[in-house]
């Protein structure tokens, strides 16, 4: 499985990050998180990540010029939309040439047929937590849910991840197509801030055979 770690913004944090090579590093755009990158993003770090780990950015129903301007001043390589944007809205951005991940919260009401209409425009799903904000509440959902997933894209499984739970993942992993893993508030000191060790312990697990710098 891959790693995909949300809600950087620190530049000294975001070199640490980058030296334990997770395979997607996302930052938010979206003004109502704590983890919002405001001004305190710094072009040229986010720039000179490596290319073999994958930059994110992360709206919530954000206007088709605002996620494209940021995409072109980052050099993002794929956007992830966590708000109600639809099928045809998630088409637009990528014919612009724009991995799209596409996040849907999870209960047991959720439709799963209705991802049919947005699978031929998104590259990954991402199943989230409903909460009180788009993302990054800290809890998991009832993860039995997915059971009902009859579709073979791929998808990365987000909300409430951490050391305490990563053997379920792995075991849920054995019968569902998870791409990666979505971490986030479960590793921070405070928004927007990771504890680099707890990261870099979390990735041994899920990459044991890989040296970290």
């Amino acid at each position: 499985m891959k790693v995909k770690v949300c809600g950087m913004r620190d530049k000294a944090n975001i070199r640490e990050l980058v030296a334990l090579r997770p395979s997607f590093i996302g930052f938010i755009f979206y003004e109502k998180s704590p983890r919002y990158v405001g001004d305190a993003l710094d072009d040229e770090t986010i720039r000179a990540i490596p290319r073999g780990i994958n930059k994110v950015g992360v709206f919530v129903n954000a206007s088709p010029d605002y996620i494209l301007s940021v995409v072109k001043q980052y050099d993002l390589q794929y956007v992830q939309l966590h708000g109600s944007e639809l099928p045809d809205f998630c088409r637009s951005i990528r014919q612009k040439g724009v991995n799209i991940i596409k996040a849907f919260l999870v209960d047991e009401h959720f439709n799963f047929a209705m991802l049919n209409n947005y699978k031929p425009h998104c590259d990954f799903f991402l199943f989230d937590t409903p909460g009180k904000s788009p993302g990054g509440n800290g809890m998991s959902f009832d993860w039995s849910i997915l059971r009902k997933y009859d579709n073979e894209k791929p998808f990365f499984l987000s909300g409430g991840i951490g050391i305490d739970n990563i053997d379920e993942v792995l075991l849920l992993n054995k019968t569902l197509p998870i791409y990666g893993v979505d971490i986030n508030s479960k590793f921070e000191i405070e928004p927007g801030m990771k504890n680099i060790e707890q990261v870099r312990a979390f990735i041994q697990k899920i990459r044991p055979d890989e040296e970290q710098d």
